[in-house]
């Protein structure tokens, strides 16, 4: 969507409307002599929402009134990939450069100020998916992201190169590993400041709910909601759980299949197996799929980890 062949007297209506349809609601303000110029993409991702937003330089602002109006209950993670911002909120202001990543609450007023041309990448979380995946605690204001460490620096541009992919039409078919991914990640970033930690009860679920993964591998049909019923717990509280291992409950099983598979394939005794033998011995319901997400955990192909012979 792009309001480039948008009357300029009526671009600021256009891009509040689709906003208002696509993402969420908000009055926008443009301080640019040839008036609002922006583009916006929005894809689905599972239960989340993606959007890449392009535009000269505007303001957005999501008004107490526009939040009582038009309500929005998620929490978005916005990652400025060009261009500069001024986050204001109720609580002071956060002054973002390129490469930034903020997260904050749809629920909350807020104004964001781009200066200069500019670009982002924007994840929309509903809040019971956020709360469930990444973390319990409220954001009762926004949290920068990023900036904290070496490490903190690398999540935040895997998250990068996750979502971009996506965007770009270049995620493939496999939608729930990619969005257990996002997850995971924001997972990592978010938690440590939100505060969310496991009690010795948790801990314990943990345990048996990885015993029962461990022995139910194999089985093409375990899943979280399999293994949540099977410990007795729902699905959120599986998805609690798994917090402070860093990972899903689905990305744990994709993990723990995918170690088992490579550890046949290095072994000099499976050469007997094809590699769609093995796929389907630990739970794979394809061999294209296999192939793809092995390729993409490990950097080369399950045939390429197989020893070479004398």
């Amino acid at each position: 969507m792009s309001t480039q062949s948008v009357d300029p007297a009526d671009r600021i209506d256009f891009w509040e409307e689709h906003n208002r349809q696509a993402l969420v609601g908000l009055t926008c303000s443009s301080y640019a002599r040839e008036g609002l110029l922006a583009t916006e993409t929005n894809v689905e991702l599972g239960d989340l929402r993606l959007a890449e937003i392009a535009g000269n330089e505007h303001v957005i602002e999501r008004t107490p009134r526009t939040c009582q109006a038009l309500p929005k209950d998620s929490i978005f993670v916005t990652l400025l990939m060009a261009g500069s911002g001024v986050f204001f909120h109720e609580g002071g202001c956060v002054t973002l450069q390129t490469g930034d990543l903020i997260l904050y609450d749809t629920r909350r007023p807020y104004l964001f100020g781009f200066p200069s041309p500019m670009r982002q990448l924007l994840v929309d979380i509903p809040r019971e998916v956020f709360a469930a995946q990444c973390a319990p605690g409220e954001v009762s204001a926004p949290i920068l992201l990023g900036r904290g460490s070496a490490t903190e620096g690398a999540q935040a541009s895997a998250l990068e190169a996750v979502l971009a992919d996506w965007v770009a039409g270049q995620g493939g078919e496999d939608s729930v590993s990619t969005e257990a991914t996002v997850l995971d990640l924001v997972r990592t970033l978010a938690a440590p400041r939100l505060g969310g930690s496991a009690s010795p009860a948790m801990l314990s679920q943990l345990a048996v709910a990885k015993d029962y993964i461990a022995r139910h591998l194999a089985d093409p049909g375990l899943s979280p909601g399999l293994v949540a019923e099977a410990i007795g717990v729902s699905a959120r509280h599986l998805s609690r759980i798994f917090q402070p291992t860093g990972v899903s409950p689905s990305r744990y099983i994709l993990e723990q299949r995918l170690g088992k598979a490579r550890q046949v394939l290095a072994e000099p005794g499976s050469r007997h197996l094809t590699i769609a033998e093995v796929a389907h011995r630990w739970g794979f319901a394809s061999q294209a799929h296999f192939t793809r997400v092995f390729r993409s955990r490990f950097g080369c192909t399950p045939g390429e980890t197989r020893p070479l012979t004398s």
